[in-house]
């Protein structure tokens, strides 16, 4: 595995014995005594369903002990509780008054709170948490001087619990898993090492006439890309008669999804890196006879990263360039690419047509261009394109070398240890020795001490004993260090003089990384306990750019935004979603940047449901039929007082997650809303229940089906808290567009999902593939329900009235989510009163979401027992 692997790994071990983990056992104890009101009430109401012979649920109150101490015991206690104070059990609400029932939960709650206060006395809330794979990157990035470093996916996937994969009850680690750190470090650190004595060779690159794109056409005929010249098509003998013409444009008029290659001819990338990329374009409009005239509004594209092999792409093809807004008038654009060797990169124009093959009437395979709309077909116009890379630091070696060695000399390599160079030293050991401090000092997020720093030291001068080379010996010292339990581990606050590890964990919530210099100097200074000074470094990290990393992780497992390009929409239902990467793109950004705003700008936890305002581009405000803005940024858009967008609760990346491409279900995105919003989960459900779904055969409507739970003894109590919810979103389809009816396949004849009336419409054209389409508009959504409490809504403008009046609920699920995300732990029993305080203290402010960043950072819950000054 290189740099002698097995020692390495022997150090690192011998440094995570310093790093204990939870103890699983605990010491049997005698039962304790039930409460004399406790087990009355289990005896009264609970005895007949929860017995020996009878044990409902698999619960079983006979020989349920109440030893509290046993985590699992009392868990199980927990469960009860809940259940009980949530109306839940029993099942019949009149076998226990409302005293008898506050009576017990009082008895209860006291006994339960006791046993786990003393638990986390004595062990924490919890253990201490391994880095996940996006967190150790990040660490490695910063560490290194490597903002771009990739070893993400050499590490194993890591596990989800209570929705994230920062749990500590998941992340345990294996010697499988070392041994991936330990390569990816390595893959990392070398890297970070000089590639040469002097920077890489840059290639420069310009293309004009036939060489800016790879060939003459593309797949969809001459309608989805042609040369011009004066905004008029040429054809290839023109073009051949000159290809290297100045005055000639290359247009394009495709989105880029297979098959498709449009590459400028002859660049491949010969080293990785950073490419500079200025080009100067013009959007266009292209009219039936080939000719070009001024688009009247900019056209957004990007750059595709692959490798020049055709139409069948070997390897991935990923985006790399950003956003860019292509105007109407020509001008120059300027970006960076990043590239892999060998690689090149396609245009990528967003939003167009995307031509696929057909068959007509057996025949050889065709491609047929969508009807341009109104006005022309959009598209872009090229003149010429420039590459220039990959780019280097101005000072060689790279900053990211000078981590490791300082201003050490180096030398091209005599090649006896694989390296790119070699380090140059007059007094190894020496050197060694003052590096390696050097390098701990910058990597760790804590104070080390001269004895655990004196074993990477002996592994360094054992390796160079062995004869290794100066720069390999340092290199095995430095992995053995950033895969020890000092790096790979984040340590709780338990201690009053835990600041470093209060500094790792408000980084690690807010940034998903290492403490920046200004934080580890409040922690060297033990300042971080002071409350003004811990709120005003919370306020730094989420006014920094730092924060779009808490954004995007945060909002990929809490809402599950890393899913939004699975489930494709089915094309025959849905035929003008077809291979719309724009849209989804769109939806995705939406998202992100509305909860951005919830944060920075201390918006109400209401806006989880209702708001007055969306976020939207050119695309967006097309797909929610509000009126056109221009450009594919994201903006703040009012909308009308009666239109049912506006929070979370009804954007499009939320809808299409909790859809599954071909139809929408009720069950599935009522329960996904109360689990993942309002912060009330469903019980999971009875395995010999199977979950209702639209039946798209058209057999039977979706109310007639959700009725069936309704009947249902075992179904009824469960559905009737996610169901309505999710029929008041059935006006959504799929990708969250607004509709009034139902959509069927038009070969279904009058059988199509939620059919309540027998007048049918028949629509058909032909889609972005260039394909026929042909679907029909069946029965009218109906979107009006009634809550378990009795309370009735029209539409989904009356739920959203309903859900955000109960604010103080939508702000203890955000104080859940930012509490098992920040520390590891789910909210524990003991932690009830503490999230119920910080709710008290944001009451009047309207429970504001940076508000309840600022109360958990300051709780006893993130900084330990110890608390805040």
């Amino acid at each position: 595995m290189g740099f002698r692997q097995a020692t390495i790994y022997a150090a690192v071990m011998i440094a995570f014995a310093a790093f204990p983990v939870a103890n699983a056992a605990q010491s049997a104890q005698a039962a304790s005594a039930v409460s004399n009101v406790i087990s009355t009430t289990l005896q009264k109401v609970c005895s007949d369903c929860h017995n020996a012979e009878n044990p409902e649920g698999d619960l079983n109150l006979v020989s349920l002990t109440f030893e509290l101490k046993d985590r699992g015991l009392r868990n199980r206690w927990i469960h009860i509780h809940d259940r009980v104070k949530n109306l839940e059990m029993p099942p019949d609400t009149n076998d226990l008054s409302s005293a008898e029932r506050a009576e017990f939960l009082r008895h209860l709650s006291k006994e339960i709170h006791a046993a786990d206060l003393a638990d986390v006395a004595r062990e924490g809330r919890g253990p201490i948490r391994r880095l996940n794979r996006d967190e150790y990157q990040q660490n490695l990035r910063d560490v290194l001087s490597l903002p771009q470093l990739d070893i993400r996916d050499m590490l194993p996937e890591d596990r989800e619990s209570h929705h994230f994969n920062k749990t500590t009850e998941t992340l345990d680690i294996s010697r499988v898993q070392l041994t991936a750190y330990l390569d990816a470090t390595e893959a990392a650190l070398l890297k970070a090492l000089a590639s040469g004595v002097k920077p890489p060779e840059v290639t420069k690159y310009r293309a004009v006439g036939a060489k800016l794109f790879s060939g003459k056409s593309t797949f969809g005929n001459r309608q989805a890309m042609f040369f011009a010249k004066e905004s008029k098509g040429i054809d290839g003998k023109q073009l051949d008669e000159n290809p290297d013409d100045p005055d000639i444009e290359m247009a394009l008029f495709r989105s880029a999804h297979w098959p498709y290659y449009g590459y400028p001819q002859g660049f491949v990338a010969k080293l990785p890196g950073d490419y500079r990329v200025r080009f100067s374009a013009r959007a266009v409009l292209q009219q039936t006879d080939f000719s070009l005239t001024p688009a009247s509004q900019p056209l957004p594209m990007t750059f595709r990263a692959r490798k020049p092999s055709g139409p069948d792409v070997s390897g991935d093809v990923r985006a790399t360039g950003g956003l860019i807004d292509i105007q109407p008038t020509q001008a120059t654009y300027e970006t960076t690419v990043r590239l892999r060797e060998h690689e090149t990169f396609e245009y990528s124009l967003l939003g167009l047509p995307v031509p696929l093959a057909r068959n007509v009437n057996n025949g050889p395979p065709t491609y047929r261009y969508p009807p341009f709309p109104d006005g022309g077909q959009p598209g872009v116009a090229f003149q010429w394109l420039e590459i220039e890379g990959p780019l280097s630091p101005e000072n060689w070696p790279p900053p990211s070398h000078r981590v490791l060695f300082d201003e050490l000399p180096i030398r091209a390599s005599s090649g006896a240890d694989s390296l790119p160079v070699d380090v140059v030293s007059a007094d190894p050991p020496n050197d060694a020795r003052r590096l390696l401090r050097r390098f701990i000092d910058h990597a760790a997020r804590q104070s080390i001490s001269d004895e655990v720093i004196l074993k990477y030291e002996q592994l360094i001068l054992a390796r160079l004993a062995g004869n290794d080379s100066f720069a390999k010996a340092m290199l095995a010292g430095y992995k053995a260090f950033l895969c020890s339990g000092h790096m790979i581990y984040v340590q709780e606050p338990k201690l009053a003089d835990d600041h470093f590890a209060i500094a790792s964990r408000l980084s690690h919530f807010l940034t998903n990384t290492r403490p920046d210099s200004k934080l580890i100097e409040h922690a060297q200074q033990r300042r971080l306990r002071n409350a003004e000074i811990l709120q005003a470094e919370t306020d730094r990290l989420i006014d920094g750019d730092g924060f779009d990393r808490f954004v995007t992780h945060f909002t990929d497992y809490w809402l599950e935004l890393r899913h939004i390009h699975r489930d494709e929409p089915d094309n025959r239902r849905f035929p003008e979603y077809r291979f719309d990467a724009y849209l989804i793109e769109s939806m995705e950004r939406e998202t992100r940047t509305f909860f951005a705003e919830m944060v920075r700008q201390n918006l109400s936890a209401s806006v989880l449901i209702k708001a007055d305002f969306i976020f939207a581009n050119d695309r967006l405000v097309e797909h929610y039929q509000l009126p056109s803005v221009i450009g594919s940024a994201m903006r703040k858009v009012a909308l009308p007082d009666d239109s049912p967008f506006g929070g979370l609760l009804t954007q499009a990346a939320i809808l299409k997650i909790t859809a599954n491409g071909t139809a929408t279900s009720p069950v599935v995105r009522g329960a996904w809303i109360m689990d993942r919003l309002i912060g009330l989960p469903p019980p999971k459900p009875p395995a010999s229940v199977p979950a209702v779904e639209p039946d798209i055969r058209g057999a039977t409507t979706i109310r007639e089906l959700l009725a069936l739970h309704a009947k249902s003894e075992a179904c009824s109590g469960c559905h009737a808290r996610f169901d309505p919810v999710g029929v008041a979103l059935e006006n959504f389809d799929v990708l969250g567009s607004w509709r009034s009816r139902y959509r069927g396949l038009a070969t279904q004849e009058a059988k199509a999902v939620g059919v309540e009336s027998r007048t049918f419409k028949r629509l058909e054209g032909i889609d972005r593939a260039g394909h026929d389409y042909a679907y029909t508009l069946a029965g009218t959504v109906d979107a009006s329900g009634q809550l378990l409490d009795g309370r009735r809504f029209r539409d989904i403008n009356e739920l959203k009235g309903i859900l955000a009046a109960d604010s103080r609920q939508l702000a203890r699920n955000l104080l859940h989510q930012f509490t098992v995300y920040s520390t590891g732990v789910p909210v524990r029993f003991s932690d009830r009163i503490e999230i119920e305080t910080m709710l008290d203290a944001c009451a009047d402010n309207g429970y504001r979401v940076r508000d309840l960043i600022h109360a958990l950072v300051q709780s006893r819950i993130f900084l330990g027992q110890a608390g805040c000054k």
